[in-house]
């Protein structure tokens, strides 16, 4: 199915649901994430919660990468707070900035995940680098007009994904995170 490229792997509420000690432990090495409306609202600083998301990452040895489509002062404003390395004006979808964080990174697409709230840009360019993703509802309402467009696109590709994982998993789903091996890759 043409919309099935647009499928995130887990989609779950938040980046701070995800279980990253229990993906260390299947061999995940790397975490990419996108910023606005993923880890904090649009614009937003970082916020007491993603700077003790990326201290908790680095205790359990997690690499990390911040790559945005946003210019340089909003990401590397941002990454002041929470100390990981970063990529902006990142062209997502386009995969070269996604395998340039893994190379950075010194991970593989086997040992990196994504985690972003927008299907057309995250989702589909972390796909198209071969990378485990992970959709997450935004965390505001409030966004840029042609994002705001964007999401009424989401909700059909979203409809159709949803639909797929109630067929496939009776009773849970894709995004259910206690699920060993039924959606991994």
């Amino acid at each position: 199915m043409l919309l099935e490229r647009f499928y995130p792997d887990v989609y779950l509420d938040s980046a701070y649901d995800i279980d990253y000690a229990a993906l260390k432990e299947e061999g995940y090495r790397g975490v990419i994430f996108d910023i606005d409306n993923t880890l904090v609202p649009h614009g937003a600083p970082a916020d007491e919660r993603s700077i003790a998301l990326f201290g908790k990452l680095k205790s359990i040895g997690y690499e990390s990468m911040l790559l945005s489509n946003n210019k340089e002062p909003r990401v590397r404003t941002f990454n002041e707070k929470v100390g990981s390395r970063y990529i902006y004006k990142a062209n997502k979808p386009f995969p070269e900035s996604y395998q340039k964080a893994m190379e950075i990174m010194k991970t593989t697409p086997e040992t990196t995940l994504f985690v972003g709230d927008q299907l057309f840009t995250d989702v589909w360019g972390a796909k198209k680098a071969g990378i485990r993703t992970y959709l997450v509802k935004p965390i505001h309402p409030k966004e840029e007009i042609q994002i705001v467009l964007k999401r009424v696109l989401e909700k059909v590709v979203l409809f159709f994904y949803q639909k797929q994982q109630r067929k496939n998993f009776p009773g849970g789903g894709a995004q259910d995170e206690n699920r060993k091996g039924a959606d991994r890759k």
